[in-house]
């Protein structure tokens, strides 16, 4: 192992313990009730604040409440349902999309794989990795949203932009047991502490450690 490696794995340890005491308890963000309506809910939170798409399906669940209700959603209709989260054509074509491969393919359940997962549209690495974890409690990545982006960066967890190559990164300095919970501390340390725009990280609990 190289010195760099080791130096970050170490540090990696020392970010780990401070979210931890920082947030003991990892609230989930989004509501849902079953599998098929967290994969939608992390579909929809593509560029949106969890607090808008909560809202939106806190309606949109009670209308569409299985594969075939979203595979036989007008799409307009749809669109208009779920316009408050943005990108809302794409995202309705996306979901519909998703329940039809669901149905035909994978006989109506949410799959538990990266390989069957990034085979929906809309779905990419970190809404596969939530799912996998969040529903069938596996580990196969890190989910890299904004928040982990931006802050593996400010972190010095990782040099590149480009959200797989962040995850790469992470994979290799994060011990696999952390690589999901550590998303999600660091999306809360990120809204609570060391918010996007412009200030002074010496006021940030983890200014010490990078």
């Amino acid at each position: 192992m190289n010195s760099d490696l080791s130096k970050k794995r170490h540090k990696a340890l020392k970010i780990i313990r401070k979210l931890k005491e920082l947030f003991p308890k990892i609230k989930p963000s989004l509501n849902y009730s079953n599998n098929l309506e967290l994969l939608v809910s992390t579909i929809l939170s593509a560029q949106c604040t969890d607090k808008i798409v909560n809202k939106v399906t806190e309606k949109l669940f009670k209308k569409y409440k299985s594969v075939d209700d979203f595979v036989n959603a007008n799409i307009l209709e749809l669109e208009k349902d779920i316009r408050p989260t943005g990108f809302y054509k794409n995202k309705a074509k996306n979901i519909i999309g998703t329940a039809k491969i669901i149905k035909e393919k994978f006989k109506g359940k949410v799959q538990d794989t990266m390989e069957n997962l990034l085979t929906l549209p809309g779905v990419a690495r970190k809404t596969a990795n939530i799912v996998i974890y969040k529903c069938f409690g596996k580990i196969e990545g890190v989910a890299v949203d904004t928040h982990v982006k931006r802050l593996s960066n400010v972190l010095k967890l990782s040099n590149n932009h480009d959200q797989n190559k962040i995850e790469k990164d992470l994979m290799e300095v994060l011990p696999k047991r952390e690589w999901m919970d550590f998303t999600f501390r660091i999306v809360e340390y990120g809204r609570k502490f060391c918010p996007a725009k412009k200030h002074d990280h010496k006021s940030c609990p983890l200014s010490k450690i990078f």
